[in-house]
């Protein structure tokens, strides 16, 4: 019986980026959540609960590989549990909620923190593009000051289409490929 190799990837991002909805929209086993009901009052406004330790979701890629996604609450006040996820990760993925520009700081942010800690592969997913108030994946390019040097691609995504999320994951694993054969 061959042994199965876990591939870990993280998703990150601001508060309401959508991260546990893009490992709902893919998850094959039912997505593990953490999560509490909303207690800050400006975070009230946005939805009712929020991930407070991680979203876990696992697909099986085909007999020998398996992914697992693991989704890291988007609030400072939770960092910690951004160096545990990020541990033995081989790539991130940043969501960024395209139509609310004032999490983009927030978003560089948690870029800089998984460059500094965890120097693997890494993509933007600029998420919300199915919303008409939405930036383009450039724009949030620009707004995150994301230089070419960087390697980091900046994505459209709608984490609440399958199609949108297994093309983030397979642009995450095209990077990985490329430095595993350097």
């Amino acid at each position: 019986m061959k042994q199965i190799k876990k591939i870990k990837v993280v998703i990150a991002g601001p508060f309401a980026a959508g991260k546990t909805q893009f490992i709902n929209t893919v998850s094959e086993i039912k997505t593990v959540k953490t999560e509490k009901r909303v207690q800050h009052s400006g975070e009230k406004r946005v939805k009712d609960y929020t991930t407070v330790a991680m979203d876990f979701g696992k697909i099986r890629i085909d007999d020998e590989h398996e992914l697992y996604l693991f989704g890291t609450p988007g609030q400072f006040r939770f960092d910690f549990m951004w160096e545990i996820l990020g541990e033995g990760a081989l790539g991130v993925i940043v969501l960024v909620d395209s139509t609310d520009p004032t999490t983009f700081h927030e978003a560089r942010k948690i870029i800089n923190f998984f460059q500094s800690r965890f120097p693997v592969p890494m993509v933007v997913g600029a998420n919300k593009q199915d919303l008409p108030n939405a930036w383009s994946p450039e724009d949030i390019r620009i707004a995150l000051d994301i230089d070419e040097e960087e390697g980091i691609p900046v994505i459209p995504v709608s984490a609440i289409d399958k199609e949108s999320v297994k093309s983030a994951l397979l642009t995450l694993f095209g990077i990985i490929k490329a430095n595993l054969t350097r």
